[in-house]
């Protein structure tokens, strides 16, 4: 075996004999003066390095020669066409003359700041089309949104999920056509957290084409509850019409002015009339005037629940087998004083009938059911804790589904009945 006779040989042995490559650095462009971003960035050093981490994970090469010019960087999620390659430099510590590619984008405070705050340009999932009830509720609970039409329920809780939307607000019950259940079904389903709510007041309108008279209708459409909301109103109207339920109020006013139909009417906003060119042939016909639709506000992360203001509380659970067990988990809130504003029974899917055998009289059946209920107390107050402590051990299922603020803005039946 030869020898190596120098150290000088050695260090020639382990040099690569390909072309040297060019030396890159990270130029860090922190500034030690605090500088504000709102809605995004801290001021903090510690926030940026945060920032510049998930900057520098998306960096695929370091050689500008030999990137993919179609790469985009990734950032919250959504693509950015931000070119993050480094900076080649020669070996005197000297930048290289600038390529001949055009300046990419320059990158803005929008690609670094996470979802956006409660409120302005916050994107809200509701299920119907512009001018439905529901996207009254979502100006309402976040005013200068971003409003994004569903065509149906579980399409606004997967525009959550899958980060298109940043908040949904969903109908759950109505004082006159009770709960919506298929709403109850998917919260239970889905992973989202309720962080609010809002009662909207309904206001219903009979819609038609402009020029046409009420004498001349044969057909109403509208939701089911709309529909039901206004029997009596359309009867003392004298109208000799059939009933038709469709998905949404305000797709019947759509529907309505889309196939140019004159014998045709629609229950549904004033709002509505206006988007889609209809006329108000009658004002406020709903039956009651206190008809109003609570909305529950989902997010996939829940709010840190206080008590410097009224909060409520929204749980799901399964009684387990026993006696007397409803009252028993109904009693750990009455023992508190705590109030109980809703309690809702489904069907448990999983388990729907549950077989108790007796020797003497046989194989009895028994329905199986899942309990909703809301409470007026907030997870940080320590009697909501104890209670819930005490329901679990009744329960063989138990789930938040959100500790909210409650909706106190003041509240005025309809002027138009």
């Amino acid at each position: 075996m030869q020898a190596i006779s120098s150290p000088h040989n050695f260090h020639s042995l382990l040099r690569p004999s390909g072309p040297r490559l060019p030396r890159v650095t990270v130029r860090s462009v922190y500034r030690p003066d605090p500088v504000h971003f709102p809605n995004g960035v801290g001021p903090s050093r510690a926030d940026w390095q945060s920032s510049c981490a998930i900057l520098s994970s998306k960096v695929f090469s370091v050689d500008q020669s030999s990137s993919d010019k179609s790469n985009a960087a990734a950032v919250n999620g959504h693509k950015s066409p931000i070119d993050l390659n480094l900076v080649p430099i020669d070996k005197n510590n000297k930048l290289q003359p600038p390529s001949t590619t055009p300046p990419q984008k320059p990158l803005t405070i929008t690609d670094l700041s996470p979802a956006p705050m409660h409120g302005s340009e916050l994107r809200v999932a509701y299920q119907g089309v512009p001018g439905a009830y529901s996207e009254a509720a979502a100006g309402k609970a976040y005013p200068n949104c971003q409003a994004i039409p569903c065509d149906q329920f579980e399409v606004a809780f997967q525009a959550v999920e899958l980060w298109i939307a940043d908040r949904a607000v969903l109908p759950v019950e109505n004082s006159l056509g009770g709960s919506i259940h298929r709403n109850y079904d998917l919260l239970l389903r889905h992973r989202l957290h309720i962080v609010g709510e809002v009662q909207l007041p309904v206001h219903h309108c009979l819609l038609a084409l402009p020029g046409v008279r009420k004498e001349y209708l044969t057909r109403v459409i509208s939701h089911p509850q709309a529909l039901s909301q206004c029997e009596h109103t359309l009867t003392k109207l004298g109208l000799n019409v059939t009933r038709e339920a469709v998905d949404d109020t305000a797709g019947a006013a759509e529907y309505i002015a889309t196939n140019n139909l004159r014998d045709t009417a629609a229950i549904a906003s004033a709002r509505a009339a206006e988007l889609y060119g209809l006329q108000v042939l009658a004002d406020g016909i709903q039956d009651d005037s206190g008809n109003v639709t609570r909305f529950v506000m989902l997010a996939r992360e829940p709010i840190i629940p206080r008590t410097d203001r009224p909060f409520k509380t929204s749980i799901v659970f399964a009684h387990d087998k026993g006696t007397s067990v409803l009252f028993k988990v109904l009693s750990a809130f009455a023992f508190r004083n705590i109030n109980l504003t809703k309690i809702e029974s489904r069907p448990h899917r999983g388990q729907p009938i549950r077989l108790v055998d007796d020797a003497n009289v046989g194989t009895a059946k028994h329905f199986e059911y899942m309990y909703y209920v809301d409470f007026e107390a907030s997870m940080a107050e320590v009697r909501a804790q104890n209670a819930l402590a005490e329901v679990q051990e009744f329960t063989s299922f138990l789930r938040v589904l959100g500790s909210y603020p409650m909706d106190m803005t003041p509240w005025c039946p309809s002027t138009g009945d």
